[in-house]
């Protein structure tokens, strides 16, 4: 679980305002992220697990990781996808350019299970995939490890939300 506590851990805290700064240790990866969430207060830290966990599954149903890359590619974004995966830094997504690799209906589910807007839905998903993709790439590619941290973060998530 170490890698998923990394991960985890450093996904929220970088779009949350914490840079790299995330506990890499943490006994257990969901404190962890309630607590970078909330500024250890306890409270609110579901949306964000709830997120993640919308940005993983929308990783896996789209092809993996490499599935995700080629969609970005194929729109125009190939830069913005190899910035994510290298070890550089990343490069700003739109919401409205997420609209155009994923669709409108991809948006208007995740908003609808998050019970916002379809603009706050593509504004967080904006901010968190980016972080997201870099933290499956530490090496800078994307490897059979990196495929399975979206299935292992996924499932860890999954049981954690009771759904």
């Amino acid at each position: 679980m170490g890698l998923l506590d990394g991960l985890l851990g450093n996904v929220l805290g970088s779009v949350l305002g914490g840079g790299n700064q995330a506990p890499r240790q943490a006994q257990d990866p969901l404190s962890a992220i309630l607590g970078g969430l909330t500024g250890g207060s306890g409270a609110g830290g579901g949306m964000g697990n709830v997120l993640l966990q919308l940005g993983l599954s929308m990783i896996q149903q789209n092809g993996g990781l490499g599935g995700v890359l080629g969609k970005f590619r194929e729109s125009g974004l190939g830069a913005h996808a190899d910035s994510w995966v290298g070890t550089g830094q990343n490069m700003n997504i739109e919401p409205n350019q997420l609209q155009q690799v994923f669709g409108s209906g991809t948006l208007g589910d995740i908003a609808a299970k998050l019970g916002v807007s379809q603009d706050q839905a593509g504004s967080a998903l904006s901010q968190m995939l980016p972080e997201l993709i870099n933290q499956l790439t530490p090496q800078g590619q994307v490897t059979p490890d990196s495929e399975n941290s979206v299935a292992e973060g996924l499932e860890a998530l999954t049981r954690s939300l009771g759904r």
